[in-house]
């Protein structure tokens, strides 16, 4: 009996440390002082860890709630400090975990915003996930601020702002 409850606790604490270890490596996590509110903290993912001057595949996530217009364009600004590389040939964007065809992706390297145009507009109230693949990560880690504005499809397409994903580089 003895063994089996060992046995128990030690799979147990294997389990635990994997899941804490993948959490902490590929999610936004929890941010003290950040001067960005909670509400408007967005998900991430960082398929291979963030590790400084590595290659890797950004998930950046937008939450339905925060898309109750459609969305014809997504902004993403990022700050000048940042000194990583992205693949503009490889953006995706997925909708209820479908992929939306994309008509443009502009990275205006000088202003240091990247810029995604829809084939056709995303309808209200859906999910979306904005994924960059073969990313190039800055040769020293950091926080990175990156904000989302969308653009709603329609004559005066008006940009909004839906939140801020901080990026951890090199903290895992």
């Amino acid at each position: 009996m003895r063994h089996l409850i060992s046995a128990v606790a030690v799979t147990g604490c294997v389990i635990t440390g994997f899941s804490v270890n993948s959490w902490a490596q590929n999610n936004s996590g929890f941010t003290l002082w950040s001067g960005v509110g909670r509400e408007n903290q967005l998900n991430y993912y960082l398929d291979y860890g963030g590790q400084p001057n590595g290659w890797d595949r950004y998930r950046f996530k937008i939450p339905a709630k925060k898309l109750e217009l459609g969305v014809a364009q997504i902004a993403i600004s990022y700050p000048d400090y940042y000194d990583g590389k992205f693949d503009t040939k490889r953006v995706e964007v997925l909708a209820k975990g479908k992929k939306i065809p994309i008509s443009e992706v502009k990275w205006d390297k000088e202003n240091h915003v990247i810029q995604i145009e829809m084939e056709e507009p995303i309808q209200a109230g859906n999910s979306l996930e904005i994924v960059f693949s073969n990313v190039k990560n800055p040769p020293f880690g950091g926080m990175y601020y990156f904000n989302a504005q969308v653009l709603s499809p329609g004559d005066v397409p008006l940009p909004r702002y839906v939140g801020t994903w901080i990026l951890s580089i090199g903290g895992g």
